[in-house]
């Protein structure tokens, strides 16, 4: 429990600091700066009661059997493949870089080949299982209604995910995805992906540099950055002048084998918390909202 910082919901037996009283320091620091000085980065997956990756993402449109069997056999077999080389805490970035590029585009160049239909997404999407977690009305309203920004970064297909957010009701104007989109042709078919691709370590807030977003958020030097694993540390690298950062850790695979890992790397680390509770509290915190 931090002494001067009355948040209860830190001192649930799922959360872990590792230096808990710089986490106090940093959120006094923020309380004081205002919350019109703070921004949200956060990658999809925390926001997701699934990790929404490509074969997630391919369920999802399986579900309207947008893609064949065969094809969402391949992507199972590419996530059997690369997702253990993804959480393996022996390998460096460095070496699973690539390992990942390859990942992502071998998933979609399958898509591309199943030829699918834009105006079949919505439904697609509204067939399947995928949900935001417990607490997400409150974490998007909330940041809405202090127009503090909500920047979401996914190695997913932005074009899915968005309409996971419309569909929940909580795609306000301050919410920004950055994320691999479909190109469609004039009729409407998938034909390849947009722009550079997305993958699990390039998911940086310097892609900004080139986008209107970026002057807005040069006056919100405080951070709070959610990720699931160590490659969304990277999230806020593109932010100028930053003061203040708390990163929160959602650790919810391996647990024993990463625990350390993460705890050397974010401030707050949530094991096995399906929830945005402490998120949620941590936001009512800065605003003043008791």
């Amino acid at each position: 429990m931090l002494s001067n910082v009355k948040i209860p919901e830190l001192s649930n037996p799922s959360v872990y600091m590792k230096n808990p009283k710089r986490v106090q320091e940093i959120l006094q620091s923020m309380v004081k700066a205002g919350s019109n000085t703070v921004q949200r980065l956060s990658c999809i997956s925390v926001l997701s009661l699934y990790h929404l990756h490509v074969f997630l993402f391919a369920d999802i449109l399986d579900n309207s059997k947008l893609i064949s069997e065969d094809c969402k056999e391949k992507l199972k077999e590419l996530l059997n493949i690369y997702y253990p080389i993804e959480i393996d805490s022996s390998r460096s970035i460095e070496e699973k870089l690539p390992l990942m590029v390859e990942w992502w585009t071998r998933a979609h160049e399958l898509l591309v080949q199943q030829e699918i239909r834009k105006d079949l997404l919505a439904t697609a999407v509204q067939e399947s299982n995928a949900m935001l977690r417990d607490g997400y009305q409150l974490f998007f309203n909330h940041l809405h209604e202090h127009s503090i920004p909500l920047l979401i970064f996914s190695a997913g297909i932005g074009d899915i995910l968005e309409e996971v957010i419309l569909q929940a009701g909580v795609f306000h104007s301050n919410v920004k995805v950055f994320s691999n989109y479909m190109d469609f042709d004039e009729s409407g078919v998938l034909r390849a992906f947009k722009g550079e691709l997305i993958h699990i370590y390039n998911k940086r807030e310097g892609a900004l540099l080139n986008t209107g977003h970026f002057q807005e958020l040069r006056t919100r030097p405080n951070v709070l950055l959610m990720g699931d694993s160590l490659g969304d540390l990277t999230m806020a690298d593109g932010v100028q002048d930053m003061e203040n950062i708390v990163k929160i850790g959602f650790l919810n695979d391996k647990v024993e084998e990463r625990k350390q890992s993460y705890l050397d790397s974010y401030d707050i680390v949530l094991v096995e918390d399906e929830t945005l509770k402490v998120p949620n509290a941590i936001l009512r915190y800065l605003t003043g909202n008791k």
